[in-house]
């Protein structure tokens, strides 16, 4: 059937629909930067994340104790620059290269769902719209798992 062709008698014609961040939310437009509240959210996140980090025995002690603002900026200006926001991350660091960047690290399965346990607490705490968090949620888990470099 082409774009000439008239429906079949009866049918009904298809209506446009707008896909909203949550019951009776906003429509689902621009970038998920724009959408969750640019830079002061990210940077809330990032911040809440680390916070549970500091307590974890398993994870922590990959991460640079001497240079915990530097890691939060970096966290929070990757995944800004990611969801649409500023590209600051590329301009002061270059390629991403998350898997390079990790590989130093053994990142065990647990190591992982430890990472996750306190980034979930970290995204919850925001109370995005369902659609909004779901988005952000999928990202986080894949590169999670796509992070893990050692199977024992």
């Amino acid at each position: 059937m082409s774009d000439t062709t008239p429906p079949p008698r009866g049918a009904v014609p298809a209506q446009p629909i707008t896909l909203r961040v949550g019951v009776g939310g906003a429509a689902a437009t621009g970038s998920l930067y724009e959408r969750i509240g640019g830079a002061p959210t990210f940077d809330r996140l990032v911040r809440r994340f680390y916070e549970g980090v500091q307590q974890d025995e398993v994870i922590w002690p990959m991460y640079p104790a001497d240079d915990l603002e530097g890691a939060i900026w970096r966290l929070s200006a990757f995944l800004q620059q990611y969801w649409g926001g500023p590209g600051t991350y590329s301009e002061e660091r270059g390629h991403p290269r998350l898997r390079m960047r990790h590989n130093p690290f053994r990142i065990t399965s647990e190591a992982r769902e430890r990472w996750l346990h306190h980034m979930r607490e970290a995204v919850e705490s925001l109370d995005l719209a369902p659609l909004d968090e779901a988005e952000l949620w999928a990202y986080l888990d894949r590169a999670a798992h796509a992070m893990t470099n050692t199977f024992d």
